[in-house]
């Protein structure tokens, strides 16, 4: 009974969305207080319908409910809680309706948190998301129900991906999805002021925290995601440049490049049609990792659904909404027309910088994923794209980024002076060239990209140590570091965070090392100059699996540091195996060891990855989504709206 209220509650929330879509547009463009006024419980009414439908499908995998089609094919029984939770999203439908469901989160928010929006303007905001929520619900109800029954129904289910039943795959989506729809705020933000004729430095103010909060949200959710690949599947990789890893990436690439572009706005009322079309092609790109994810049309390991159906659906709202923002962005260009004038070297300048090499680098990505499907189509021609191209072509953006973003982020507004800024660097760049030298002498080989990486990363990192010093001043008042508004703190963690990350990926592929042999019982071996000895394997028993387990003891100069247990996993109900390497986690690097097979002649397949620096990879990540939410902590983003508003009604400009 419980399921069928949250079916029917997901209908009532489609038409909720329908008038949340209609009556504040019109009350917006005959400005009926009215009208307008019913965008706010509408936004609230439609989140908490959507919520009580999520819960009645989560309270119907819980409860192991197999008379629920999806229940069946995505649960079992004997699966853990957690994975009967995670199953819910683990599914092409589930998972259209926990996208649905932040969907109207986000607009909920923007009601509730929107007090200082013009009122035309919040109910413009409001109908937008609104539409897209309609877009997305029609598609769920007609395409996808994840309420559907089954006839008969059978005594259990066909039991989760066992790929997916994985603390790291429970986590990854949520926090994906929270960035993914989290830019369609920002795409409303943007509609609605093309509608409204209106884009100043109010409206960057109050478009850049929701851009922080998806790009945040975007980090952590790719950053769970290649950790989770890292240690799941066993090759020991983090990035594979797999489509629907590049269907996240690319709108994180661009909503880094408008949360830059947004501060020009904000501050010299300069950059608006780009940031505008940031905020159209960010969210355009999220619907485009939608449908390469469930439309089929790119083979990849991540897809959820290959029904051309639903493809042609999902490219419809594609085409409808991106179309037509785009569409209306060329018909309103005239009021987007630059106020603030800057220098050629002035920091207005480096962002412009950093928004091309942002662009041109999910431009490249964007080419790369889809030119075999455009090659297959239009010259009837097999290609495939893989890490070499992308390795080639996009890595040399993110050089010249790294290279730049210290420099720009300490030069002045409007007119800087670029010897004064490198003077202040000169430290850290000496630091870095130092470190440079330090690890092309010390490393065994003779590969550039280590030493390049070390540099990179010390540059970004000194250079985010620079900017927090030249805050104090010429006396070096170190007080002054307590009173820095939280953002230029978040600023300074993320490029740091950049930089760390930047280090552990160039330090992981030049310095890898990797051993495979066949490994016996009680005889040790050398790998990397650590001693390794299987003591044992031995079958066990999980909840709904059961695995070849090794025991691996490793020891360095003789004492033992420590004793592994990598795992061959066979689940029975889906019929899948799935390797659990076991990692001795260290500051400088990973031990990675993998079990394979029992040999005719005795012994087992032991492969050994030793992984320099690779949980900088993820640390730096960490920090980076740490920056984020630190200036997202910022007052300024809080109270800025309002202030904006009142200056603009003094006839201020906001500055």
């Amino acid at each position: 009974m419980v399921t069928e209220f949250g079916h029917f509650a997901l209908i009532l929330a489609f038409l909720v969305a329908i008038v949340q879509m209609v009556v504040p547009m019109a009350g917006a463009h005959k400005r009926w207080p009215g009208w307008m006024a019913v965008a706010e419980p509408a936004a609230t009414t439609q989140f908490l319908l959507i919520g009580f439908s999520f819960l009645a499908l989560t309270w119907a995998f819980l409860t192991s409910d197999f008379s629920l089609r999806l229940v069946y094919l995505n649960s079992h029984s004997a699966k853990p809680l957690i994975y009967k939770i995670s199953g819910v999203w683990g599914n092409h439908e589930g998972s259209m309706l926990l996208w649905v469901l932040i969907l109207s989160l986000f607009g909920a928010m923007a009601a509730w948190f929107g007090g200082n929006l013009p009122p035309g303007l919040r109910a413009r905001v409001l109908s937008v998301q609104a539409a897209i929520g309609v877009a997305f619900i029609a598609f769920i109800l007609f395409t996808s129900n994840p309420f559907e029954r089954m006839p008969v129904p059978p005594f259990d289910g066909q039991d989760l991906n066992p790929l997916l039943q994985d603390p790291g795959l429970a986590f990854h989506p949520p926090f994906l999805y929270l960035g993914y729809v989290g830019l369609s705020i920002c795409f409303s933000f943007a509609v609605a002021a093309l509608i409204e004729g209106r884009v100043d430095a109010a409206w960057a103010r109050w478009v850049r925290p929701w851009t922080l909060a998806a790009w945040v949200c975007l980090t952590i959710g790719i950053a769970l995601g290649s950790w989770w690949a890292y240690y799941e599947l066993g090759w020991g990789g983090f990035w594979f440049w797999d489509p629907v890893e590049n269907a996240s990436f690319m709108p994180w690439l661009l909503a880094a490049a408008l949360l830059h572009s947004a501060i020009v706005v904000e501050k010299r009322e300069s950059l608006k049609s780009w940031t505008i079309l940031l905020a159209i092609l960010a969210f355009g790109f999220s619907l485009i990792g939608t449908f390469i994810v469930r439309s089929g049309v790119i083979t990849s390991v991540h897809s959820f659904a290959s029904d051309p159906e639903r493809g042609v659906f999902i490219l419809l709202i594609l085409v409808v909404f991106t179309g037509g923002a785009l569409t209306l962005f060329a018909a309103r260009s005239g009021v987007m027309q630059a106020r603030g004038v800057f220098g050629i070297v002035s920091r207005e300048s480096a962002l412009v910088a950093n928004n091309i090499l942002l662009a041109v680098s999910a431009f490249v990505v964007f080419v790369g994923t889809l030119w075999p499907l455009v090659a297959e189509m239009a010259f009837d021609r097999k290609l495939s794209v893989g890490p070499p191209f992308f390795d080639m072509a996009f890595t040399p953006f993110m050089l010249i980024l790294g290279l730049l973003l210290p420099f720009g982020s300490m030069l002045a507004w409007k007119r800087g002076s670029a010897s004064r800024v490198a003077r202040q660097l000169a430290p850290a760049f000496f630091l870095a060239l130092a470190l440079l030298g330090l690890t092309w002498v010390l490393q065994t080989g003779r590969s550039l990209l280590g030493p390049m990486g070390v540099f990179l990363g010390a540059w970004l990192i000194g250079g985010a140590v620079t900017d927090l010093i030249s805050r104090t001043g010429q006396n070096r008042d170190w007080s002054r570091l307590r009173r820095l508004p939280r953002a230029d703190w978040g600023k300074s963690i993320a490029h740091a965070g950049l930089g760390i990350t930047m280090l552990g990926i160039a330090g992981l592929t030049a310095w890898e090392q990797e051993d495979i042999r066949i490994a016996q019982i009680g005889e040790p071996f050398e790998v990397a100059g650590f001693e390794l000895e299987l003591l044992g394997v031995e079958e066990i028993q999980g909840p709904n699996y059961y695995a070849t387990q090794g025991e691996v003891a490793i020891r360095s100069d003789g004492d033992e540091i420590a004793r592994l247990f990598p795992q061959k996993r066979n689940y029975p109900v889906a019929q899948m195996p799935t390797t659990e390497a076991a990692i001795d986690y260290r500051f400088l690097r990973d031990l990675y060891v993998v079990i394979g097979d029992e040999q005719s002649g005795g012994g087992w397949v032991i492969r050994t990855y030793l992984k320099p620096l690779a949980n900088w990879i993820w640390g730096g990540a960490i920090l980076m989504a740490l920056g984020g939410f630190v200036s997202l902590s910022d007052r300024r983003f809080r109270v800025a709206a309002g202030a904006g508003k009142r200056t603009a009604a003094k006839g201020v400009p906001a500055e």
